[in-house]
């Protein structure tokens, strides 16, 4: 029988003991070895992404948006007066010329007023005339008047020198002699009297016709003024262009004031860019501009930009230089492209689908075994394709540009 020694159970406890040791730390060096590894990457097509190289040189920055063309002359013709919209005599799409009657409105209150004005008028010219009458024949009775009293003025002074003369023979008293020469006095006095009073008279007589006048010409006015507002109801072009817009309809009232017609002039037009308001800030007047009516395209310069914001855009508008392309028109929908800067020699790549100008993206930069990383991109200055690199890329690095947004979760893709 064999009998098992203290020594040879110590050596096989060794053994488990060292055994048991090795397997552990296998399994830790396998583990740590897994952990260390990268989680596979997707495969993605490559053909279903946009691509595009770093390059260095010259930036043209630009921005785009859309438009319209509008007519730079444009009138807006209003009602002077409430009425009824009788006839639309022309529709839009006419040329017109300043007398073309565009519609015809009704207001027979108006009318009545006009007549009432005339009969005002009249009443009042038959006033003045009767009053011209009046005033002759009180200054013709003042005239005779004063040549009566200048006839006895003169047979006065005629009897005080005859009697002076008598006197003189000593056939009349001095008592007659001072009677006849103060009768001549009383005379004269008289005389003076009356005609200042003829030219009191006469001034009295141009106020009163004054008066009188103005009551005249102030009927003439209100009937000069519904004279008008009967011929506005006749409402006309009043400039050369084409008749664009008549708001109203047969039938309809209208107040003073509403619209009735619009007319342009087709040959001046101008563009109406509405430009996004985080792209706005940089543009300028008198910054070059290129409008694409779809039919051709023609030059300009932005003239004015709106100083508010509407729906996320601000209006810039563009004066046209060159000569328009055939079909342009008011409200023809265009392309404009505004020419901001030129940057010489800078880092730039195509614009990604997103990241906005002065900020920070993570863009899966192309490498040598086939695969696209995620690097962290800061990007500058923007244009309508392409924007400025600052930090993270280098001229002839490839990147994607794409909507990689549903591998957020992986730094790396493999290209397939």
């Amino acid at each position: 029988m064999d009998f098992a020694t203290p020594e040879v159970a110590r050596r096989k406890r060794r053994r488990r003991f060292l055994s048991g040791g090795a397997a552990f730390v296998v399994v830790l060096l396998v583990t740590v070895g897994l952990s260390q590894l990268e989680p596979a990457a997707p495969g993605v097509e490559r053909a279903t992404l946009w691509i595009d190289t770093v390059k260095e040189g010259p930036m043209l920055r630009q921005v785009r948006g859309l438009g319209s063309l509008v007519p730079e002359d444009i009138r807006w013709i209003p009602a002077t007066t409430a009425g009824r919209v009788e006839r639309i005599v022309l529709r839009p799409g006419t040329p017109v010329e300043p007398a073309d009657i565009i519609l015809e409105l009704s207001n027979p209150a108006l009318e009545q007023e006009l007549e009432s004005e005339v009969l005002r008028l009249q009443a009042a010219e038959a006033a003045a005339a009767n009053l011209r009458v009046q005033l002759d024949q009180e200054r013709l009775q003042r005239e005779v008047d004063v040549a009566s009293i200048a006839a006895e003025h003169e047979k006065a002074v005629l009897v005080a020198e005859a009697n002076a003369q008598l006197a003189r023979q000593e056939l009349v008293s001095a008592m007659i002699v001072k009677q006849s020469a103060l009768d001549a006095q009383q005379l004269a006095t008289r005389l003076e009297l009356a005609r200042k009073q003829l030219d009191g008279l006469r001034d009295s007589l141009d106020s009163r016709q004054a008066v009188q006048q103005a009551d005249i010409e102030m009927a003439r006015a209100l009937v000069r003024l519904k004279q008008q507002q009967v011929d506005d109801l006749r409402v006309r072009a009043g400039v050369h262009g084409v008749l664009q817009v008549v708001p109203v309809d047969v039938g309809q009232q209208v107040t003073p004031g509403t619209n009735l017609a619009r007319v342009a002039n087709p040959s001046r037009l101008k563009a109406e860019i509405r430009v996004p308001e985080t792209q706005a800030r940089d543009v300028q007047v008198g910054q070059p501009a290129l409008i694409d009516t779809h039919n051709g395209e023609v030059a300009g310069v932005v003239n004015r930009i709106d100083p508010s914001v509407q729906n996320g855009t601000v209006t810039v508008d563009v004066t046209l230089d060159g000569e328009l392309p055939r079909g342009a028109r008011p409200d023809l929908s265009v392309d404009g492209t505004i020419e901001l800067e030129r940057l010489d020699r800078v880092v730039y790549v195509g614009r990604p689908a997103f990241g906005q100008e002065e900020s920070l993206v993570g863009l899966f930069k192309l490498q040598a075994n086939g695969e696209a990383r995620r690097v962290q991109v800061r990007l500058g200055r923007s244009s309508v394709n392409t924007v400025e690199v600052l930090s993270g890329l280098t001229p002839g690095d490839q990147v994607v540009l794409s909507d990689m947004s549903q591998w957020d979760e992986f730094d790396r893709v493999r290209l397939r």
